[in-house]
């Protein structure tokens, strides 16, 4: 089963997106658009810079735990991960992310 982008409205208006893989699981969190247009245009900066490794960048939280995020050519956050306990756990989501989204459809029910 292919990865899925999900677009939905937070309850302050803004919209966001999420990545998901075949399985169901989130791999890859928006921030939050003012205008659905925007939030479009996000997934589509995801689908051009998640082929390049280069792309992601690996952190650790202050509690230990592991994530990445995505960013675009001008250096603009477009994606973060979850957490993850370990390194390993972190980039098998990069990996997952560069697998998943080129050709990942947009459920879109939001009006």
């Amino acid at each position: 089963m292919a990865g899925k982008f999900e677009v939905s409205k937070r309850a302050n208006g803004e919209f966001q997106f999420n990545l998901k893989a075949g399985n169901g699981q989130v791999i890859l969190s928006s921030e939050g658009y003012a205008a659905k247009a925007s939030c479009l245009n996000g997934v589509e900066s995801v689908r051009k810079h998640a082929t390049a490794e280069s792309n992601f960048h690996r952190h650790e939280a202050k509690d230990g735990r592991h994530y990445f995020t995505l960013k675009a050519s001008n250096g603009q956050v477009i994606g973060q991960s979850q957490m993850y306990a370990d390194t390993g756990g972190r980039d098998n989501g990069i990996r997952s992310v560069m697998d998943n989204a080129p050709g990942a459809t947009v459920d879109d029910t939001i009006d």
